[in-house]
């Protein structure tokens, strides 16, 4: 007989695989002083690859790959702001660094000014990959004489291994997001009871006012 609840669980994680297994492949133009920047959400001890190719723009307004002595700059940055890799790279290649801290790492790319006059447009191809995205089981097969079942098997392995980082990554998001949550709380009630006693002091030196005038001009 089928276990549903096992049934719900395997397609939960199936989902959750097909997620972690996203890539952002994109492409954008720079200039000599212009800088792009990208935030990638990233557990803490995952790898993070990005394979970039770079174009230059010819008269014409074509792009064809560039010449020798054009490259980028990568700079990376921790949650904390933290520099954590900091490199000048070819016009085509690949970079790579291991989050420590979990959290929103900044990725910045601009040109190798020092080798590059200005004035043209270059195209940077870009594709980010995150965790277990960025193996090739191929490769990782042909060096360890892997079978097909056992590269199978060890693709399944680093998967489950994304999927409990993503977890952890998750309740670490949720605790801080229940601690912002109920510190704004607390924030409010307090705000809410200066203000009610604020009314309060407002309201009996109002009365006191009046009463000191009525009395005064013997009213009362």
């Amino acid at each position: 007989r089928v276990d549903l609840g096992m049934m719900a669980a395997v397609k939960s994680c199936l989902l959750v695989l097909l997620l972690a297994a996203a890539t952002h492949a994109l492409y954008f133009h720079i200039q000599e002083t212009d800088v792009r920047c990208f935030i990638e959400e990233v557990p803490d001890e995952t790898i993070v690859v990005g394979k970039y190719k770079t174009q230059a723009q010819n008269e014409d307004g074509s792009f064809a790959a560039t010449g020798a002595g054009t490259g980028i700059h990568v700079e990376i940055h921790d949650p904390n702001d933290a520099l954590i890799m900091s490199k000048d790279y070819e016009a085509e290649g690949r970079f790579s660094f291991i989050s420590h801290e979990p959290g929103e790492h900044v990725i910045c790319i601009h040109t190798n000014s020092s080798r590059w006059f200005g004035g043209r447009t270059l195209r940077v191809h870009l594709d980010i990959k995150v965790g277990e995205g960025t193996n090739d089981y191929e490769l990782i097969s042909k060096k360890e004489q892997l079978s097909t079942v056992e590269t199978r098997l060890y693709q399944l392995m680093a998967q489950c291994k994304q999927v409990l980082n993503e977890q952890a990554y998750q309740r670490t998001r949720e605790a801080v997001f229940r601690e912002i949550s109920e510190s704004t709380g607390q924030r409010v009630l307090w705000w809410s009871l200066a203000q009610l006693i604020v009314l309060l002091i407002t309201g009996w030196w109002q009365v006191h006012h009046l009463k000191s005038f009525f009395q005064a001009k013997k009213l009362v």
